[in-house]
């Protein structure tokens, strides 16, 4: 039998810089956004989180998107 892959929701996940210790350190933080439709292209929501950080004055690290899937065996 084949196991076939049914997209459900995904996160972003932004790292972005706060400021920096003592030492120098960059210190990262990170912001998820939730339940973002399965449907939605890679680069649709690189641009809305690039919006929605460039409402800030942090500097945004990396941006991480995790796709969750439900695995059924048919």
């Amino acid at each position: 039998m084949a196991v076939v892959a049914h997209p459900l929701s995904s996160t972003v996940v932004i790292r972005y810089q706060v400021g920096e210790n003592p030492s120098g350190a960059p210190i990262i933080r990170q912001k998820s956004l939730n339940n973002v439709k399965a449907d939605a292209t890679d680069q649709d929501i690189y641009d809305v989180a690039a919006a929605f950080f460039g409402l800030s004055e942090r500097v945004v690290i990396q941006t991480i998107l995790r796709k969750n899937y439900d695995l059924i065996d048919e």
